[in-house]
């Protein structure tokens, strides 16, 4: 019933257009590089894919405006309540006026008509809005998200939520669930799915089959070189994930087909997606993980780790990405993440192979909670499930030294 209830709100009656708003899980990963390239035009391409990444929307307003009409509702949120919600401020888009003005207090921040200003400004990172004076106010009158909006956060080093952006971050402040459910179009139901969901968790199959199970937002970083892109290994390169989340979570223009789990969507009569796909790639792989911070692991501990890691985890975890995932999928009782909570489907069980990828591990420590639905909600607790569960055997010495090894990756 609740399938159902969904699909009428969302698919178009006659192009089958309409699956759920949202980028979420994840758009990205990948592994086909820019072979042939010159240094110059893959320079070129990069910087083509980082504007898609950052503002292009794919005609996804037709989602979120025409049909979720969100336009409405974002224009009467102050910024302090989407600060709250997870939405960042890009601290570079603000004129030098805006920034002393929340400084000293004269912008007011629990003012909704400072949330159209700074849309205004394209400073609220993964929205882009069109704003138009109607009867003699700045209003919204377009609304859509682009990639950034789950998969960028800030370094708050404006303030909490406003900073410099670090794009391929996944936001794990977002409540994804939250925001699309402020939506007049839907249902109390599933309003009710979506609000369940929590902060940096988003379910990118819901609107496809009707079963609640999110996940954690995925980084975007770190995935060089990688076959398998996704937690469960479902296409071989960043562009299938990418066309995978423009075209069916976030409403935009174009059409995906996946004869292994029945999905065929196409929105509109234009295709906006496939021709920026191979800059959006570029873009992608070429975002590195990030380092750990100074003074964040003890590399003591992290050496005698790394002794562990090599005995008890470095056959799966393996090579320079620590992943087997180029070579192999996995059957659902070596994920650790399974069984799920009660209730919750199998994440494996709604995908196109039925199995897990070994997670890459470079930029582990920026991303908790950990596997891929958020069950082991710190490192700490990531080594005792798998000492637990593997009969590993490890001291409590040996697991705090492999938890500071992973803190180093």
């Amino acid at each position: 019933m609740r399938t159902a209830v969904f699909r009428r709100q969302f698919i178009h009656s006659s192009d089958r257009s309409w699956s759920h708003p949202f980028l979420a899980l994840v758009v990205l990963a990948g592994i086909v590089g820019c072979g042939g390239k010159s240094g110059s035009s893959n320079a070129d391409q990069i910087a083509q894919g980082k504007q898609t990444f950052r503002y292009d929307t794919f005609g996804d307003e037709t989602k979120w405006t025409d049909t979720l009409h969100l336009d409405q509702v974002i224009g009467t949120v102050d910024p302090t309540t989407a600060l709250k919600v997870g939405l960042k401020v890009d601290s570079d888009a603000l004129p030098a006026a805006v920034v002393t003005g929340i400084q000293n207090g004269s912008i007011n921040l629990t003012d909704p008509a400072t949330t159209v200003a700074l849309l205004k400004l394209d400073a609220v990172v993964g929205v882009k809005a069109t704003v138009s004076t109607v009867n003699g106010k700045d209003t919204i009158t377009r609304f859509g998200v682009t990639c950034a909006l789950c998969h960028s956060t800030v370094d708050d080093s404006f303030a909490k939520g406003i900073g410099k952006r670090l794009d391929a971050w996944p936001n794990r402040d977002l409540n994804v669930g939250a925001i699309i459910a402020l939506s007049p179009a839907l249902d109390a139901a599933t309003k009710e799915v979506f609000n369940s969901w929590g902060p940096g968790r988003y379910d990118p199959r819901f609107n496809l089959d009707g079963k609640n199970g999110p996940q954690v937002v995925p980084p975007a970083y770190g995935l060089q070189d990688l076959h398998s892109i996704t937690v469960t290994g479902d296409g071989t390169d960043i562009e299938y994930w990418n066309r995978y989340v423009a075209v069916t979570q976030m409403g935009g223009h174009g059409s995906f087909n996946e004869p292994r789990t029945g999905v065929w969507v196409t929105n509109g009569t234009d295709d906006l997606v496939s021709s920026v796909l191979p800059a959006l790639q570029a873009y992608q792989l070429s975002i590195l993980a990030p380092a750990p911070p100074a003074g964040s692991f003890d590399p003591a501990a992290a050496a005698r780790g790394q002794q562990v890691f090599a005995v008890t985890c470095a056959t799966c975890h393996s090579g320079d990405q620590f992943t087997d995932a180029n070579t192999r999928l996995h059957p659902v009782s070596d994920s650790m993440g399974e069984p799920e909570a009660p209730g919750v489907p199998s994440y494996a069980s709604r995908s196109a192979t039925k199995m897990y990828r070994t997670s890459p591990l470079k930029g582990i420590w920026q991303h908790p909670p950990y596997f891929h639905n958020g069950k082991a909600a710190t490192l700490e607790d990531v080594v005792s499930i798998y000492n637990d569960r593997r009969s590993l055997g490890l001291t409590s010495d040996q697991q705090a030294d492999l938890v500071q090894y992973l803190k180093s990756l």
